[in-house]
């Protein structure tokens, strides 16, 4: 069974609109997974602590056979590959993905939770994914386009790959 999962890619170490673009190239070889669509790269401030580079961001949309567990595992091994060191809770890091959504699931597990907890208040994630899916609603219907109008920017910024 195929299952849409949309991920949010961010960077702000060693290159980081390479680390996302060379990240976009590594899911698209994830075993049993095909990479169906991608947003532009976007800069922004960082979340957190403001002592660190801006990060440039981005969301892929992948179609996969892989359980929600089994794509954070290689969600998370990608990262490791990318050289991520996790120092400070939203410090600066190499790649960053998380699951932001994961077919239409509600996931509330000790090492997942879907919808991605923040999703909602992260500009840097709901203009990636309202650039790919403009109608695109939440699970539990909420349409994603009336969020932006209340989300801080960050000073976020539609780049180029």
């Amino acid at each position: 069974m195929s299952h849409r999962a949309w991920i949010g890619l961010g960077s702000n170490l060693d290159h980081p609109q390479q680390q996302v673009s060379t990240a976009l190239e590594d899911l698209s070889r994830l075993p049993l997974t095909r990479l169906w669509a991608h947003s532009s790269p976007y800069s922004s401030r960082p979340v957190g602590p403001q002592d660190q580079p801006d990060f440039i961001n981005a969301v892929a949309v992948l179609e996969t056979r892989l359980s929600s567990l089994a794509l954070l595992d290689q969600l998370q091994a990608l990262e490791q590959r990318h050289r991520r060191v996790r120092k400070r809770h939203w410090g600066p890091r190499t790649l960053d993905l998380d699951i932001l959504l994961y077919d239409d699931q509600q996931l509330d597990l000790a090492r997942l939770s879907v919808p991605h907890p923040w999703l909602c208040e992260r500009a840097f994630v709901v203009q990636p994914m309202l650039e790919i899916e403009p109608e695109l609603r939440l699970p539990g219907g909420l349409p994603l386009k009336q969020l932006p109008a209340a989300l801080p920017s960050n000073d976020l910024k539609r780049l180029s790959f």
